[in-house]
């Protein structure tokens, strides 16, 4: 992409998914994802129906009637967002990209976040660590971010969700909210990567792919290509028995991944490319508040 043609798409993803933040999630995040905890605010005079034990014994004293103390939550978040950037991104074949939908997808929470005054990071993963913004806060720290979205070239054509969620674990030293971004396609083992991130942070995992992953068209003789691998073969996609092993395989695979979100008590959607991703989120976001 040539630099104009970047920053003619930053502007407009800027304005789509600002614009869904400021009008539709901005309460739904805030109520979705908490802060570090409540920090004393005030006292103020007792009222019916208040906890008898927020009293302020000391202050009670003083002046001789009840007193309560007022929390108030402790609202800064630190906010990761873990972006697998392996070749298989770059697939799509209907509305869009699934690159695209995961850009918009983080700038939308991205956006949300600083709105509540939250900082926000990346960890850009293949199956390596491709590259680290530390967590910062404003409007130019995400355009930056989204920038990097639309145009990073990885080192590695592969995906380790694993090395991810370990490499989260190691530079994020305060408990943040983390958002994993991938198709999952990933036929290592991650779940004890995911059960340990999550006790330390509170995860959540978005997968985006494109409905070609789940089943075939039926177009005769194609030749496919597993874009992280490079392989290559032939298939007769007229062949019921073909297309209906593939949607098994499909099957099979997301029933597994929906148990390792279970197990590991992290919450998830997934969206399609040809999917309005707006809705999933306000699921997502709905089912936490």
């Amino acid at each position: 992409m040539e630099t104009s043609e970047i920053l003619q798409r930053v502007r407009q993803i800027e304005i789509k998914t600002k614009g869904l933040s400021s009008n539709i999630f901005a309460g739904q995040y805030h109520s979705a994802f908490k802060g570090r905890g409540m920090t004393f605010s005030e006292v103020r005079e007792y009222q019916y129906g208040d906890d008898v034990r927020d009293i302020n014994w000391n202050v009670t004293a003083r002046f001789n009637r009840p007193y309560v103390k007022v929390f108030e939550e402790e609202r800064e978040l630190t906010l990761m967002l873990l972006v697998y950037v392996s070749s298989s991104r770059d697939f799509g074949t209907r509305v869009q990209k699934s690159n695209d939908m995961l850009t918009e997808i983080a700038a939308t929470i991205a956006f949300s976040a600083i709105q509540n005054n939250d900082k926000i990071g990346v960890i850009f993963f293949s199956d390596r660590i491709e590259k680290f913004i530390p967590p910062k806060k404003g409007r130019k720290h995400i355009l930056f971010i989204i920038r990097e979205l639309l145009d990073f070239k990885a080192e590695s054509n592969r995906t380790d969700i694993k090395q991810a969620l370990e490499y989260l674990n190691n530079v994020q030293k305060r408990r943040c909210t983390a958002f994993l971004l991938s198709d999952f396609v990933d036929p290592k083992d991650y779940k004890d990567a995911l059960t340990v991130a999550n006790r330390k942070n509170d995860l959540v995992a978005i997968q985006v792919y494109d409905h070609r992953l789940e089943e075939l068209p039926d177009v005769g003789i194609i030749k496919v290509k597993d874009a992280e691998t490079g392989f290559e073969q032939y298939i007769d996609s007229s062949s019921r028995r073909v297309r209906n092993t593939h949607a098994a395989w499909w099957k099979d695979r997301q029933a597994r991944m929906q148990r390792m979100f279970t197990q590991s008590n992290v919450d998830s959607i997934s969206v399609r490319t040809d999917q309005d991703y707006v809705k999933a989120l306000l699921n997502l976001f709905a089912k936490r508040s």
